[in-house]
Order: structure tokens, then C-alpha cells, then sequence
């Protein structure tokens, strides 16, 4: 789909407040309500908008201990990939999960309320996944940029 200088406009008012009212768009873009609501029901067809959601303050819900890991299967093979993917969606403290190149095979994000809540979530949930080989964690010291906006 080619966008247009309004739909881009309007996909980064929309991810600047996603709850604005198409008559609220509408101002901003010098477009009819009913304009603006055809484009964004396209772009939501398109899935181009793949969702809507609100952006949680982990210090407010006691969740504000970050930590990225990096792991490494011992071997590459589908089954390992698979199974490995399988169960690292059953696990809530893990928000993102990347398949990566490089030295590791994934990288985690991982959202705990402290050290021991991590030593715990490591000990009794991740390493209890068959075929991991390694792992390296580093932990959040400070949040300098953290955005879900994507420039179009």
C-alpha cells in the first residue's frame, strides 16, 4: 500500500494518542470526519494499524526491574527453534522475544520486580526450557529513549 503525506500524518497522530476522536484527527488533518474514518478503517484493513492498546508504567504495576537476555540453543534445528518459541510464549515476565543473528539465537525482554524476582523467573521458568545452551542478562540502569512510535 502507498501512503499518502495524510496517511502518514495520521499514523503518527494516531500513535501519539490513539485515543483522539476522528473529529479530533479531522482538525488536525484539514479533512472531513468522514474522510479521516475511511482511512483509518483502510489502513486498519491493510494491517497496517495492527492494534490498539495503552502503554502500562511498569513502575506503577511494581514491574519496573528490566532485563534483556541474550540466549543460545545448543543446536539450530527447527525442532529446537520450535520448541523454544513454544514455550517462551507461556511465560508473562517475557513482553518481546526476538529471533536475532549474532552470537545468540534470541534476545528477551523481561519485565520482574527485582533481582530476586529474576533469579526466580531464571531458575524455575527459562532454564527449565529444554536445549538452551547459554544465557547473558543485562539489566536496565536507565530509560534514555523508550518509544513504540515508528516514524513513516
Amino acid at each position: 500500500m502507498e501512503f499518502d503525506k495524510i496517511d502518514k500524518k495520521l499514523i503518527n497522530l494516531l500513535q501519539k494518542n490513539s485515543k483522539q476522536t476522528t473529529k479530533q484527527l479531522s482538525l488536525q488533518l484539514n479533512l472531513s470526519v468522514t474522510a479521516v474514518y475511511e482511512r483509518v478503517k483502510k489502513l486498519e484493513k491493510e494491517k497496517i494499524i495492527s492494534n490498539y492498546v495503552a502503554v502500562i508504567n511498569p513502575k506503577k504495576v511494581n514491574k519496573s526491574f528490566l532485563v534483556f537476555c541474550h540466549v543460545k540453543l545448543i543446536q539450530h534445528s527447527r525442532e529446537f527453534l520450535s520448541l523454544f518459541e513454544k514455550e517462551i510464549l507461556k511465560l508473562d515476565e517475557v513482553s518481546e522475544c526476538f529471533h536475532i543473528s549474532g552470537d545468540y539465537d534470541y534476545l528477551l525482554k523481561i519485565y520482574v520486580q527485582d533481582m530476586p524476582e529474576y533469579r526466580e523467573f531464571m531458575v524455575n521458568k527459562l532454564t527449565s526450557i529444554k536445549h538452551i545452551g547459554s544465557t547473558q542478562s543485562s539489566f536496565m540502569i536507565s530509560d534514555v529513549k523508550n518509544s513504540t512510535h515508528i516514524v513513516v
